[in-house]
């Protein structure tokens, strides 16, 4: 039995869903089990399980023999270094006497050690746990999520206008779910010896204006970057409805990255999925 945490999510639904098309058996995890019966349809068992309630993820890993871990984002009006560490603490708490014989974790690409650098720094201290824990654990860090592009889908196709905080010249790794769900099962499908460090991301690299473009495709009109100051990133996050120690930490994850030019791992795991693909997938034409 594989179990997958997130699977109401981008990611965890595309490792579910790869799972179950290679006809295996699955539980997926979520705290709502009474709005789960589109897995149910599919064939997998569901069970209740909260990232923030270590004996009901310890009872939901002992069912299984392979688990996809998942560290689910916090909601932004919190403080979500504080709740995301946390969570991350309950996920490794509660593999201790799981008796799962191997783990596949997401995390991200630019994971470093510090704090209160978004996903970054939560992310790593996952993966420290991992590393220091008995079970194989392979890690999977993806690269930027394509998908936070078209979560902006209705407003470009209103305004015209796609607002980042990258300039649009800006050469980034991203990746779609179904690429990062795709690689996290073949991992819980090999090896138990086959943990190394794998990064993925798409069959190429993108910049802003390549998004841009990407939705004056489907939205059949020009549409314009709006590069917001970086004096202005805070605010902007706060004006998203950000805590102000949510619009800190993803201030400083998004200067890191910026600033580091993004880190672009030499030798990735490519997917299939490409960037005008998966935007037409995703948002609906005009």
């Amino acid at each position: 039995m594989f179990i997958v945490m997130g699977a109401t999510g981008h990611v965890g639904r595309a490792v579910a869903n790869a799972l179950l098309a290679d006809r295996k058996d699955v539980t997926v995890l979520t705290r709502q089990p009474d709005q789960a019966n589109e897995w149910r349809e599919k064939g997998a068992l569901v069970l209740r399980a909260d990232a923030e309630d270590v004996a009901s993820m310890q009872t939901a890993f002992r069912s299984g023999r392979r688990a996809f871990l998942l560290n689910p984002p916090a909601r932004p009006d919190t403080d979500t270094n504080a709740t995301e560490l946390r969570t991350a603490r309950n996920i490794l708490a509660a593999l201790d006497g799981s008796g799962l014989e191997k783990v596949v974790a997401a995390s991200t690409y630019g994971a470093r050690p510090g704090n209160g650098i978004g996903d970054l720094t939560t992310l790593w201290e996952l993966e420290e746990g991992l590393r220091r824990q008995a079970i194989p654990a392979a890690i999977n860090r993806g690269a930027y999520y394509m998908s936070n592009w078209t979560s902006l889908a209705d407003t470009v196709r209103t305004t015209g206008e796609l607002s980042t905080m990258f300039p649009a010249d800006t050469v980034m790794p991203m990746v779609a779910p179904e690429d990062l769900g795709q690689a996290a099962a073949a991992r819980l499908l090999s090896s138990i010896t086959e943990t190394e460090l794998q990064y993925v991301e798409g069959p190429q690299r993108y910049t802003p204006t390549d998004v841009a473009n990407a939705f004056a495709a489907v939205f059949e009109r020009d549409v314009a970057v709006n590069v917001i100051k970086r004096g202005q990133w805070k605010t902007a996050y706060r004006k998203l409805g950000f805590s102000d120690a949510a619009a800190h930490a993803y201030t400083r994850m998004t200067e890191e990255s910026l600033d580091n030019g993004f880190f672009k791992p030499r030798n990735p795991k490519r997917g299939m999925m490409d960037l005008q693909r998966f935007v037409n997938s995703q948002a609906e034409p005009s």
